[in-house]
């Protein structure tokens, strides 16, 4: 079992050298399969302090696996040249914004006075509603995000005005004591921060939605047994590394170039278009990298990129916005928090029937992305089980806090946490193991329609892989020890869980699912991509290289991408969904496709016409176009093609697009196929908890993930890592925290609390699913990455109910709301050893 992973091969720069013979240890030691420079720096930090999760996963030894390579700009990260939007050089004379922001969630804006913040030192323009010559309303789908507070103030942190300065701080100072002074007069009202009160009194942001299958009434009523349950799932805070950012240069035709951290460059050239009132040739945006993103770049980096245009505009001169953490962490929405609800018919084996399950979502105070992120809850309330004649029930409330967004699994996680906490309701009712209740409901033959009207494929594979898991992972052997142990141990307890994963793979707009691509080949041989998605940091760039590469059979470092760009590729879609490699892989592939044919015919006519070689047989295989075989083989070096081509005017560049066959949804029915293909995956989890103080430590994962024929296995790998983390994060420790004016109070890292390097548990084995290429016609066969494994980290929460479910003997799983923080968790385990205490008392046990 691998507890290591081992990335691709090291940079060809890194120099050999020879472990220290005074460290024999480490050969011993279960990680010594490490490069000679990792065991010389291993040997130097013997003795020092280091904490007791695993040691840093070696970068160096070579991976087996052809595909696997490591990041395309991985060493410009580590040495520092990797350029972010801070870095990005500005004129002299560049201006630096500030915002000035709403201190109160609900209210009127009744006098503003921006011409005394004018007068201000260092202070060269301010602006505010009145001063946008275009559209005031940047909804990125529906309408409600006024650019600025016009009148109504819908959360404390909505941008009132901004003022620009010939320094950051000038800037900020300005806007502090503006605001000290009082030249914001605002009417206070009460806000509204229940999603359920406001559910109740049908405040939505959007209209409810309905999916149904079948008499979900009958299924309830003719059941064996009826299990209900209330859960709470709350928000996360995507805490990208880089905050949002973004550098606007006004140009000599009267438009801006963008320089923006962004996930959807062709909405935020959309936006700023419309606030200066200018067509969108005149704006181009530009994503190189960024540093980090999870969803909150979708559609909340757009305002700040308009904000800033506007003012290169009016004033001629660079503008420069980034946000402070604390005001970045208030502005900006995070991922839905939600309340669900269900009720479920279950036979005498515990296996579903029918029933109905509502989920709210908090969607804050405007639509914003909240209709498919709930709708995207409602696919995913089903996760891998059939939930036989039922029906799903989407509220999207309306509450005083920043618009949430979107956030790795969009809705789907949240979804998820529905069926997985009725399937250990479910277990702990009929007295059988939770794993086995799982089995049993599965999708499968007979019963692989989902409540939405889609099959299922691969249902075969969901089952195999969990059967896999569990024998690699000891499940059983485990089970038994943890049950033994908790018998014996009255306050520390035990639990294990094995949760799985399906994820429906599209955008559920269904025009959302296109992608193209810019190819040039220069006449040295050198490549260059260009591709509608953005870097996060997930190497969608380099798997887009590697796809040119292996389509023109040549070295990948003979292919370089450029950064994204609006006037390169036009009219992208988001880099979101999981679809980044999917649609741009394609589009890419598309663009080689096309360019090699004209290749080949270009050589069939120009070069072999009169040899008898036979043109569909020939291809492009290490660095040569090959013709025939055997002994009458032709090689022509690339380098040589391309030149002979360009001098006889055959063009070199291309373009490439794709757009996903098959799905549809028709809203009005809540019937279709949202998805191309499902990913699956599954995860086990061990905990210790300590009762009395409800602490916790997660001691063991065990990972198995399906990404069909792995366009690199080093880095989605590392998605997995990286996913699963981040889920265990938004399931114990990440608590978004409001006090009762409505004012988030956690925001920054010492009041919000991500996951850190020792929190990983000590025990981490991930392995991808091998010998299942995707069922569908995806790039290479392939699956996307991006998304499904965030889910794996539900196993961390169903393992911490399992825990606590031995305090009652396993008779039942106890409310545990997320995140499962050591409060709540020492709070569900007092109530629950009350009520069995008092259980047992009332039988006469002693």
């Amino acid at each position: 079992m691998r507890t290591l992973t081992k990335l691709s091969k090291a940079p060809e720069t890194a120099p050999e050298s020879k472990a220290p013979e005074t460290a024999p240890e480490l050969e011993k030691d279960a990680t010594a399969d490490v490069s000679a420079d990792s065991a010389a720096a291993r040997e130097e930090l013997k003795g020092e302090i280091k904490g007791a999760s695993p040691l840093a996963r070696d970068t160096v030894t070579p991976g087996t696996h052809p595909n696997s390579r490591f990041h395309e700009s991985a060493i410009k990260h580590v040495t520092g040249r990797a350029s972010y939007i801070d870095d990005l050089k500005a004129p002299a004379d560049a201006l630096h914004v500030a915002l000035a922001l709403s201190p109160v969630a609900h209210g009127r804006l009744t006098r503003l006075d921006l011409d005394k913040v004018r007068s201000m030192p260092g202070v060269v323009d301010v602006v505010g509603f009145h001063d946008v010559p275009g559209h005031t309303d940047i909804g990125p789908v529906f309408p409600g995000d006024p650019i600025f507070v016009e009148d109504e103030i819908s959360y404390v942190g909505q941008v009132l005005f901004a003022v620009a300065a010939e320094s950051h701080r000038a800037a900020r100072e300005a806007v502090n004591t503006a605001l000290a002074q009082g030249i914001a007069e605002i009417d206070e009202q009460p806000a509204c921060l229940d999603p359920v009160a406001a559910a109740e009194r049908g405040e939505f942001v959007r209209p409810t939605h309905v999916q149904q299958s079948g008499d979900w009434e009958q299924a309830l009523a003719s059941a064996a047994h009826v299990v209900e349950a209330e859960q709470f799932v709350g928000g996360q805070e995507h805490f990208y590394l880089e905050g949002q950012a973004c550098l606007v240069q006004p140009t000599e035709d009267e438009g801006v170039i963008v320089h923006t951290s962004n996930q959807h460059p062709s909405e935020t050239q959309k936006l700023v278009a419309e606030v200066l009132g200018i067509p969108f040739h005149a704006v181009t945006v530009e994503v190189r990298r960024m540093g980090g993103g999870f969803g909150g770049k979708e559609t909340q980096a757009s305002p700040w990129a308009c904000i800033a245009a506007l003012v290169a505009r009016r004033t001629g001169r660079t503008t420069r916005v980034r946000l402070p953490r604390a005001d970045d962490m208030r502005v900006t929405g995070k991922r839905h928090p939600f309340h669900n609800r269900y009720r479920l018919g279950v036979d005498e084996q515990g296996v579903i029937q029918g029933g109905e399950i509502t989920v709210i979502g908090d969607c804050g105070y405007s639509p914003d992305l909240s209709d498919a992120i709930v709708d995207r809850a409602m696919f995913h309330s089903d996760n891998a089980y059939s939930l036989g004649e039922a029906r799903v029930t989407g509220h999207r409330a309306r509450t005083h806090t920043a618009s949430n967004t979107a956030f790795r699994g969009f809705g789907g996680p949240q979804g998820m946490m529905v069926i997985e906490a009725a399937m250990d309701d479910i277990a702990r009712r009929i007295g059988e193991d939770p794993l086995t209740v799982r089995k049993r409901n599965f999708y499968r033959p007979g019963r692989q329609t989902t409540h939405y009207g889609q099959q299922v494929d691969q249902i075969k594979l969901l089952r195999e892989l969990v059967e896999q898991l569990e024998t690699t992972s000891e499940y059983w052997a485990r089970r038994r020890a943890i049950t033994e142990f908790n018998a014996e141990s009255p306050i520390i307890k035990r639990g294990l869980a094995l949760t799985p994963v399906k994820f429906g793979i599209s955008f559920t707009a269904k025009h959302l699912n296109q992608a193209g691509a810019l190819l040039h080949v220069y006449t040295d041989g050198s490549v260059m991509i260009n591709h509608g998605g953005t870097e996060m940091g997930q190497g969608l760039h380099t798997k887009i290289c590697q796809v040119v590469a292996r389509e023109l059979g040549l070295d990948v470092d003979e292919v370089r991408i450029t950064a994204t760009r609006t006037d390169k590729v036009p009219n992208t879609s988001p880099t979101a969904a999981s679809s980044g490699a999917d649609l741009n892989g394609q589009a890419a592939r598309d663009a080689c496709v096309k360019l090699k044919q004209r290749l080949f015919d270009f050589a069939h006519e120009h070069l072999y016409k009169d040899q008898g070689l036979d043109r569909e047989e020939m291809r492009m295989e290490a660095g040569h176009l090959v013709a025939g075989h055997g002994e009458s083989e032709r090689r022509i070096p690339w380098g040589e093609l391309v030149q002979t081509a360009y001098l006889n005017r055959i063009s070199l560049s291309e373009k490439g697009f794709y757009a996903t066959p098959l799905i549809h949804y028709d809203r009005n029915v809540g019937q279709g196929r949202p998805f191309y293909y499902y990913a699956f995956g599954a995860a086990v989890a061990e905990v210790s908890v300590d009762t009395l103080s409800g602490e916790y430590q997660v001691e063991r994962v065990d990972i198995l993930h399906d990404v069909g024929d792995s366009l690199n296995p080093a880095i989605d790998i590392g998605q997995v890592e990286g996913g699963f983390i981040q889920g265990m994060g938004w399931m114990t420790s990440e608590e978004l925290k409001w006090n009762e004016a409505g004012r988030l109070i956690s925001d920054g890292p010492a009041t919000y609390k991500i996951p850190t390097y020792g929190d990983l548990p000590p025990v981490f084995n991930v392995k991808l699913m091998e010998g299942h290429p995707n069922s569908m016609a995806s790039i290479y066969r392939s699956k996307a990455v991006g998304e499904p494994p965030f889910m794996l980290g539900m196993a961390v929460w169903s393992a911490l109910r399992d825990a606590l479910a031995s305090l009652a003997d396993y008779a039942e799983a106890p409310r545990l709301d997320t995140p499962a923080t050591p409060e709540r968790v020492l709070l569900a385990a007092e109530e629950l050893r009350s009520r069995y205490d008092s259980a047992q008392l009332e039988r006469g046990a002693p």
